[in-house]
C-alpha cells in the first residue's frame, strides 16, 4: 500500500513536470504563451467580486487572440496569488474613474445581484484597469524569460549534438585503424 502511494506521487510529479514542459514547447512559441499569460492576469483581476462570472471570459479571449489556454490558465493561477495586495488598489482606481453617484445608477432584475454589483462597482471597474495595465506590462518579461528559455535550450541541444558527432567520429577513425 505504501509504494502505491509513493508510485502516484511520482507519476503525478512526472505528468506536472510534462505539462511544464509542454507549456516552455507549446507550438505558437513565447508569444503565444505569453499573450496567454496576459489574458489570464487580466480576467482574474476582476474575476473575484463577480463570483468567478468574468472566468468565462478566459476562453474567447484565449480563442480571438490566438494565446495559449494553459499560459491563461498560469496567469489566472498567478493573478489569484497577487489579487489581495492589488485589491486595495483596484478600489482607489475605480474611485478615482467612476464618479461617486456610479453604483447609484445600476439596476438589476434580481435584488441580491444589485446588491453586490452596487458594493463592489469600483473593485471591478479598478481591477479592469489594473489587470489591462498588469497584463500589457508583464507580457514582456513572461515573452523574454520563455525566449531565453527557448535559446538556452537550444544551444544546450547543438552543444549535445557536436560532442555526440565528436566521439562518432572517433570511434570511426578507432575501427578504421
Amino acid at each position: 500500500m505504501k509504494s502505491e502511494n509513493k508510485s502516484r506521487w511520482v507519476g503525478m510529479g512526472r505528468w506536472f513536470k510534462l505539462k511544464y514542459l509542454l507549456l516552455f514547447r507549446a507550438k505558437g512559441g513565447p508569444a503565444m504563451v505569453a499573450k496567454g499569460f496576459a489574458i489570464g492576469l487580466f480576467i482574474e483581476m476582476f474575476t473575484l467580486p463577480t463570483f468567478g462570472l468574468a472566468a468565462v471570459l478566459i476562453l474567447p479571449l484565449v480563442y480571438f487572440l490566438r494565446a495559449s489556454l494553459p499560459g491563461a490558465l498560469v496567469g489566472f493561477l498567478f493573478g489569484k496569488i497577487i489579487y489581495l495586495p492589488l485589491a486595495f488598489l483596484n478600489v482607489k482606481v475605480g474611485r478615482l474613474i467612476l464618479p461617486k453617484h456610479a453604483s447609484r445608477d445600476i439596476h438589476f432584475h434580481h435584488a441580491w445581484l444589485e446588491v453586490v454589483v452596487k458594493k463592489e462597482i469600483y473593485l471591478i471597474a479598478g481591477g479592469i484597469i489594473n489587470g489591462l495595465l498588469l497584463g500589457l506590462i508583464l507580457y514582456f518579461p513572461v515573452k523574454l524569460l520563455l525566449e531565453l528559455y527557448a535559446t538556452r535550450r537550444k544551444d544546450k541541444r547543438k552543444k549535445r549534438k557536436a560532442q555526440l558527432a565528436l566521439i562518432a567520429a572517433q570511434s570511426d577513425t578507432d575501427t578504421f585503424n
